[in-house]
C-alpha cells in the first residue's frame, strides 16, 4: 500500500529539518544556523562565554554589528553613543568579535545597519534558516523565509558554545490577508489592522505564516515590515515562505549561496511553502480591500484605527482589561474618546527603525515631501535602515528631498526607536514608523503613534495627524 504523506506547513517543514532531538514531551534541541549579536546584549553574551573559559564552537556562523549604541549623528566616531555605558560595550563587542574572527560589522563598514535590515540585505538571513539575535524583533527576517526568534544574553551564550538551542514547539497560525491594497495602504497598515483586530497577546504559543494574495503582492520590503512586528502580537515566530520574489531579492548578496551552492540551496527552498491542505491551529482572515492608513492612539500596538476615524470609548471595550487600558492610555497620551485621529498636533516626525527605514519606505515618504515642507515647529528626522539603503537613497537624491523638506538626515543605527538615553523626544507628541508606542518608549513622557512612512511625512508636513492620500 503507497503511504501519502501528511501535508506540512513551512514551518513544520524548517523546524523538522533542524531538530537533534527531543528533550521532553514539549522541548525540542535545534540547530542554529545564524547568531548575530550587537552591542547592548551581545557584549554581555560574549563577556560570559569568555568568563566560564568557553571559546565559539563555529565562528563562521557569528556575526556581529554595532547598531543598538551608536550615534546616528553625522560625523559619528567609533565610540560615540546615545547611552553613558555604551562606549564600554561597543568597544567590548568590537575587541571580541576581532579576536575571535566573528563577521564583524562596524559603525563605519560600508554593510552597518540595524541588524534586522543588515541580515537579509547581505543574505545572512535566508529561507529555511535558524536565526537568532538577542532582540525582539528578530523575527523581522522571516520576511525572507528564516525561521528567525529573538533570544536573551544566556542564550545567546549557549548558542556560542554549541550552536544550538532548546525550544519548545509552538503551534502555529495562518494569518491570510485577502484582496487587494489601495493606493496609500502598506505594509504597516496591514500589520497594524491585523492587531487591531486580535489584540497585543493574539499570537502568545503561535508560530505565525502571512499568507494571501495581498502578501504575495508585497515586496520583500514590505514581507519584512509586516514580520517585524510579530512580536508586538506576541507572537515570537513570523515568516512568509519563499517564493521567487525571494529568491531574486537574496540573489548576489554576500552571503548567499554562490555558483552550484546557489543552485541546490534555491531548488530546496521552492520545497519550503506549505503544502496544499497543510492544518494549522489557527486560522485568521484580515481583508485588505478596504483597508485605510492606520495610526495607533494609545499605549499598546493594539489601540489602533483608521486615520479616518475617532479615538473609540473605553468604556465601550469588550472586557474590563481592556476599559482600563483604554482610560490608561487616554490619560497618557493626553487625549478624548470621540476625539478625531486626524487633526492631532505633533512634535515630531520620526522615520527610522527596522520597520520601516528601508530605501522602499524612504522612497514612500519622498513621494509625499517633494516639494513640501514641514510645519514650522515640528522636529523631523529621518534614519536610514542601513548604511546601504543610505547610499542608495543618496543616490536617488532622496536625501535632498527630506533635507529641503526640513528633515536632518542621519547615519544608520537603532537610533530613536526606543529611549536609550537621549531625551529629545521627552514629553511630545511623536509620529513614528516605529514598532512599539508603549509609555516612555521613545522618551519620558513621549506620546508615541505608530503609522506608515507616508503616514509620517504627511503628518510631518501638515503639523497634526494627516492621512497621505490627499498628498498625492
Amino acid at each position: 500500500m503507497t503511504h501519502i504523506p501528511q501535508p506540512r506547513t513551512f514551518f513544520d517543514k524548517v523546524w523538522d529539518d533542524h531538530l537533534i532531538t527531543a528533550l521532553g514531551p514539549d522541548t525540542d534541541l535545534l540547530q542554529i544556523d545564524r547568531l548575530v549579536l550587537h552591542e547592548l546584549s551581545g557584549s554581555q553574551a560574549m563577556r560570559a562565554l569568555r568568563e566560564a573559559g568557553r571559546q565559539p564552537m563555529n565562528r563562521g556562523q557569528v556575526f556581529t554589528m554595532i547598531e543598538h549604541l551608536i550615534s546616528t549623528q553625522p560625523g559619528r566616531g567609533p565610540t560615540d553613543s546615545v547611552s553613558v555605558s555604551g562606549p564600554v560595550m561597543i568597544e567590548t563587542t568590537r575587541k571580541a568579535s576581532i579576536e575571535w574572527g566573528f563577521h564583524f560589522i562596524d559603525y563605519n563598514d560600508p554593510r552597518q545597519g540595524i541588524a534586522h535590515v543588515a541580515a537579509p540585505e547581505l543574505g545572512i538571513a535566508f529561507p529555511g534558516a535558524t536565526l537568532v539575535c538577542c532582540d525582539s524583533h528578530t523575527s523581522t527576517n522571516g520576511g525572507v523565509g528564516a525561521l528567525a526568534f529573538g533570544i536573551g544574553a544566556s542564550e545567546a551564550e549557549h548558542v556560542l558554545a554549541t550552536q544550538t538551542l532548546a525550544q519548545s514547539r509552538p503551534r502555529t497560525m495562518r494569518v491570510t490577508f485577502t484582496g487587494e491594497l489601495a493606493p496609500g495602504v502598506y505594509a504597516k497598515d496591514m500589520i497594524l489592522a491585523l492587531i487591531g483586530q486580535i489584540g497585543a497577546q493574539g499570537g502568545i504559543g503561535y508560530a505565525t505564516e502571512f499568507a494571501g494574495p495581498a502578501v504575495s503582492e508585497l515586496s520583500v520590503e514590505g514581507r519584512l515590515t509586516l514580520c517585524n512586528m510579530a512580536i508586538e502580537f506576541s507572537c515570537k515566530y513570523g515568516f512568509v515562505p519563499p517564493d521567487e520574489k525571494t529568491i531574486d531579492y537574496l540573489r548576489g548578496s554576500e552571503f548567499s549561496p554562490k555558483g552550484k551552492d546557489w543552485d541546490r540551496a534555491v531548488a530546496y527552498w521552492r520545497t519550503l511553502p506549505s503544502d496544499a491542505g497543510a492544518i494549522f491551529d489557527r486560522e485568521v482572515t484580515v481583508d485588505c480591500s478596504q483597508l485605510k492608513p492606520q495610526v495607533t492612539w494609545g499605549i499598546s500596538p493594539q489601540q489602533v484605527v483608521s486615520v479616518c476615524d475617532a479615538i473609540p470609548d473605553p468604556s465601550m471595550a469588550a472586557d474590563e482589561e481592556a476599559r482600563q487600558l483604554g482610560e490608561r492610555a487616554l490619560g497618557y497620551m493626553q487625549l478624548s474618546a470621540g476625539q478625531a485621529l486626524a487633526g492631532i498636533p505633533i512634535d515630531v516626525a520620526y522615520i527610522g527603525s527596522c520597520t520601516n527605514a528601508r530605501l522602499s519606505d524612504l522612497r514612500a515618504a519622498a513621494a509625499v515631501l517633494t516639494g513640501r515642507t514641514v510645519k514650522p515647529g515640528v522636529l523631523a528626522i529621518c534614519v536610514p535602515g542601513s548604511t546601504a539603503v543610505k547610499r542608495a537613497a543618496e543616490a536617488e537624491g532622496l536625501d535632498q528631498i527630506f533635507k529641503a523638506a526640513g528633515f536632518e538626515w542621519h547615519e544608520s543605527a537603532c537610533g530613536f526607536c526606543g529611549h536609550i538615553g537621549d531625551n529629545r523626544f521627552a514629553d511630545l507628541r511623536v509620529i513614528s514608523t516605529t514598532n512599539r508606542n508603549f509609555e516612555g518608549r521613545q522618551g519620558p513622557l513621549t506620546r508615541t503613534h505608530l503609522a506608515s512612512p507616508a503616514t509620517v511625512a504627511a503628518s510631518a508636513v501638515a503639523g497634526c495627524i494627516s492621512d497621505a492620500r490627499g498628498f498625492a
